[in-house]
């Protein structure tokens, strides 16, 4: 089989090359990002977090409210409490009664206002989450074919749903939790003072542990959360392939095969997972133990000095109230903190993707090609998908608008990799390329490929009608020009007979039609997009002997007017080319006409006997 592109335009594997590098085997599930620092991630967040900078100063400013709410509440109990006077046992009914109605206003008003910001947030991160999924896919769009060959597309749709995810369900939660909680620790803080020096040295011991223990866990979970969403990435590379694929590893008896790189992956996935959740899992019972053993000791502090020094029983109860609520803040980010180190762990990877190279932009004062004619050149091109083993060596050639040429040669040999460089989907290390004497460098992109019609072996079909699917090329093209190029096509016949007709449901990933059916609506497709330069790589491959002779005749109709550019195997395909080159070992070994190449007899002559076994009269 000729060299093919996969649903992504170019399958690389087939072009050779060690292991590891685009055109090798490798591993596809061995990671190989670079983890960010959690600070800069969590920098990255808040800078995109900064485009609605209106609303989020609008939630500040609630949250801080909320949380001088908060910080007021402890000290108005304080007061409630010193209206019993415990010496003369005397209650001041009227005092008690007034403050007991201001906690309970204060509770009100707190809970209103955290419902109000809470929705905003919500709002906020929502929007933020919907940023990032366009952004990660306007950057899939603008990255090189080579990331998507060298990358496993399970782990790559896990990013953008799982990790994405990850990022929402944190922000959601944590955003105003974690501005709530500076606000009332700096309140906390300068209400304590103000009211007992010493209490509030006994509260300030929580800090150094708190900060002791977030440092020995944080430091311990992050890699294990990592490690985490690497694998579900490649546990979801595993599943797509196998649910794509399942007919090809039920065909060659690979399911117990499958099944063993399934159960590795999901036991690397179970372990990490089980440590990530247990080493974030004892933060909140210890952070627990912190703050019963502050609480305890303010206590003990607070009895002393009430009976001692004459400190109010009030004061004592308002500080008892503050070590809790000096401790909640962290409490609230230790409880939350295995979610945390998850986000932050699947924002990471995120933006690793959203800070891979693009494909290089159109140069400055790039063009559009008008009135193409179909001229194409090459000049001493050469390319490599590795930089390092050469797959093209200085190919030349020249051919005229409306030639037809055909490229054969082993597989491997750099055939697909010509139209790779010819369509730009790839862009040559040396020599130049032009298309009518303008060198496709020179073009826009779009412009440059509105020039080609292409028919794969592998055929890609997208979720829709069939009728879509042909119109894909021409969108705005009415359904009698769709109906034209399927009959020249020779498609009109089956996809009648079909219950709904044009109206059949199809997709890339279910087989409710044959390959060969499949490779007719490509090349209706093709005839629909009627450009200058047809690319025909293995094009009637999946049919049958008669269905291809038919395809012939209507492709020779359609090749008249078009330079095409044929990769076959058949020499019912190639024998009528203007031009046949053979491909070998990067270069062009042999070029000519098919009863020049035979006369010759080369590369070319070998070929054609060795698929014949004997020449038939008139080869």
């Amino acid at each position: 089989m000729a060299e093919q592109f996969s649903k992504q335009q170019v399958k690389i594997p087939s072009i050779g090359g060690k292991p590891g590098s685009p055109g090798g085997g490798g591993n596809r599930f061995v990671p190989t990002a670079k983890p960010k620092n959690a600070k800069g991630t969590l920098r990255r967040i808040i800078q995109i977090y900064m485009r609605w900078a209106k609303i989020i100063f609008f939630a500040i400013l609630l949250t801080a409210l909320s949380s001088l709410i908060s910080v007021s509440i402890p000290y108005f109990i304080g007061k409630a409490f010193d209206t019993f006077k415990i010496r003369t046992r005397i209650v001041d009914t009227k005092m008690l009664t007034q403050f007991l109605m201001i906690i309970v206003a204060l509770h009100l008003a707190n809970w209103l206002i955290s419902s109000l910001n809470g929705v905003i947030m919500l709002k906020v991160s929502q929007k933020l989450v919907f940023e990032i999924r366009k952004d990660f896919f306007k950057k899939m769009q603008k990255l090189p074919l080579e990331f998507y060959d060298t990358r496993s597309h399970g782990d790559t749709m896990s990013r953008i749903t799982n990790d994405v995810d990850n990022i929402s369900s944190t922000i959601a939660q944590t955003t105003t939790q974690l501005i709530s909680s500076i606000l009332t620790l700096v309140g906390s803080f300068v209400v304590m003072i103000k009211l007992n020096v010493q209490l509030t040295l006994v509260i300030l011991l929580c800090i150094p542990l708190v900060t002791l223990l977030t440092r020995v866990i944080a430091s311990r979970s992050r890699a294990y959360f990592k490690v985490q969403q690497q694998s579900l990435g490649s546990l979801n590379g595993v599943i797509e392939e196998n649910i794509l694929r399942l007919k090809m590893v039920r065909a060659f008896g690979k399911q117990q095969d499958v099944l063993k790189q399934f159960e590795e992956i999901n036991e690397k996935l179970y372990e990490s997972s089980t440590k990530a959740q247990i080493w974030s899992g004892y933060m909140m019972p210890l952070m627990n133990v912190i703050n019963n053993f502050i609480f305890t000791v303010v206590a003990i502090v607070g009895g002393i000095l009430s009976v001692g020094y004459g400190l109010s029983v009030g004061t004592v109860v308002s500080f008892m109230s503050y070590s809790k609520q000096f401790a909640r803040p962290l409490n609230s980010v230790a409880g939350m903190f295995n979610t945390i180190q998850s986000a932050l762990a699947g924002a990471e990877r995120v933006f690793e993707i959203l800070d891979n190279e693009e494909e290089p932009a159109d140069i400055k004062n790039a063009i559009d090609m008008e009135n193409p004619k179909g001229d194409v050149t090459f000049e001493n091109v050469c390319f490599s998908y590795d930089k390092s083993t050469p797959i093209l060596k200085n190919i030349s050639f020249n051919v005229k608008a409306g030639e037809v040429v055909a490229l054969v040669g082993e597989t491997g040999a750099g055939k697909t990799t010509i139209v790779n460089l010819l369509t730009r989907l790839y862009d040559a290390d040396s020599g130049k390329i032009a298309i009518d004497d303008e060198s496709i460098t020179n073009l826009k992109r779009n412009s440059l490929r509105k020039l080609f019609s292409v028919v794969l072996q592998d055929t890609c079909l997208f979720t829709g009608t069939i009728m879509d699917n042909i119109r894909y090329s021409q969108n705005d093209a009415t359904d009698e020009k769709v109906i034209e190029a399927a009959k020249i096509a020779h498609a009109h016949d089956f996809i009648d007979k079909l219950p709904k007709g044009y109206h059949t449901m199809v997709s890339g990933a279910v087989d409710n039609l044959s390959q060969g059916q499949r490779q007719l609506i490509a090349i209706a497709r093709a005839v629909l997009c009627d450009s200058p330069i047809l690319i025909l790589d293995e094009a009637t491959s999946s049919v049958d002997t008669k269905t291809e002779k038919d395809i012939q005749n209507a492709l020779l109709r359609l090749m008249k007017n078009h330079t095409s550019f044929l990769i076959a195997h058949r020499l019912s395909t190639i024998r009528d080319a203007d031009h046949i080159m053979v491909i070998g070992d990067g270069k062009i070994l042999e070029i000519g006409n098919h009863k020049s190449l035979m006369n010759k007899k080369g590369q070319y002559y070998n070929m054609v006997i060795s698929q014949m076994g004997k020449l038939p009269d008139g080869i």
